[in-house]
């Protein structure tokens, strides 16, 4: 592939490169989200209904059914256009994240945890500077954008709270490793859709998972929760049935996640994750016809302004514009007395991730 062209990319067989971006947008936008909400009906019902909490082992059991889904999907290790030990990594940030994440929720109560997940975008423009091959600056109003939908949706969410957040060192600490961990996990992604374009979502998907599902194991084993998930789900066989549906609809959702990467960055893309939440909650009111408050209205209306700053269109590319005519009298003398400093800084930003 020359430089400058852009990989051709489809999800499920839908062609996005060959479209207008906002309809790359909102396809794999709307992809994500049903894929999500079915995840969310599946999830209120094996852990709250059933009272089921074997997070490690349903992780364990939705690996097994992407990989199905993967095969059925083509895809090959012939494929590969990345190392292994790329994904070792991409894994080991995929599963840190996970289990601190689980590991704070002995420590938080439930608006301090909602307080912290709803930050999430913040720190992935954050990080986004510091990958190599990335090195991403955002403008001025794509964080203010960010912190307004970030502000809008705490606000939302803690006005049905019936508790005040509850912040203990230990949680706080897991909850930002974890939210660290995040950030470096949507950076790294898109770094390597930058850096290896011909990086398929599928192998993204493929690799991750059959790197991460030995990673599982460890701390199923030490907490006895293989044995207990094992015993209680051969009580309820049916509940297979559950995981399984909701893991497909999950893999929906995870290759739109990857497709908006690739696409989008991971900034925007978490913006789309966050903002899933808001319309998540506003869904349940209108449906369930619960009584929306004036915290519910200030929260939404920060929520609309930030969505709307980050739909403003960018004059970046104007000014790449006017800068560019004088470029080529000021980086002919520099090309001929200075060309291996310019290829040493040229090498830094290509070199690999691994």
């Amino acid at each position: 592939m020359k430089k400058g062209e852009e990989q051709e990319r489809s999800l499920f067989g839908v062609a996005l490169t060959i479209r207008p971006k906002w309809q790359q947008f909102l396809i794999c936008s709307s992809g994500f989200f049903f894929g999500y909400l079915i995840n969310g009906i599946c999830e209120e019902y094996v852990y709250n209904r059933l009272q089921f909490s074997y997070g490690w082992y349903f992780t364990f059991i939705q690996g097994f059914v992407y990989l199905a889904l993967i095969r059925l999907n083509g895809f090959d290790t012939k494929q590969m256009v990345n190392p292994w030990n790329t994904y070792v990594k991409l894994s080991a940030v995929l599963m840190g994240s996970h289990g601190l994440t689980k590991g704070s929720l002995a420590f938080l109560n439930y608006p301090a945890q909602i307080m912290f997940k709803s930050t999430k975008v913040l720190p992935v423009m954050i990080m986004g500077a510091f990958i190599p091959g990335l090195r991403r600056k955002y403008p001025p109003h794509e964080y203010i954008s960010a912190t307004l939908l970030v502000v809008g949706l705490i606000i939302f969410t803690l006005a049905d709270a019936q508790t005040s957040p509850n912040f203990s060192i230990i949680g706080v600490v897991m909850i930002t490793g974890a939210l660290i961990m995040d950030s470096f996990l949507g950076n790294l992604q898109e770094a390597i859709f930058t850096m290896s374009p011909e990086t398929t979502q599928m192998e993204m998907l493929f690799c991750s998972t059959i790197v991460g599902l030995p990673m599982l194991i460890p701390p199923m084993v030490l907490t006895g929760e293989l044995f207990r998930a094992w015993k209680s789900c051969y009580q309820h066989p049916y509940v297979y049935g559950v995981l399984v549906f909701e893991a497909m609809a999950t893999f929906v959702g995870q290759v739109s996640v990857l497709s908006l990467i690739a696409l989008f960055g991971a900034a925007t893309t978490a913006m789309v994750t966050t903002a899933r939440k808001a319309v998540t909650l506003l869904l349940s009111y209108l449906l369930f016809t619960k009584p929306l408050t004036e915290q519910h209205a200030s929260g939404l209306l920060l929520i609309s302004m930030g969505i709307a700053l980050k739909l403003l269109p960018d004059s970046k590319p104007q000014k790449r514009v006017l800068v560019s005519t004088p470029l080529p009298e000021f980086t002919k003398p520099a090309a001929e007395g200075n060309a291996g400093g310019a290829n040493t800084e040229d090498d830094e930003e290509r070199r690999p991730l691994v």
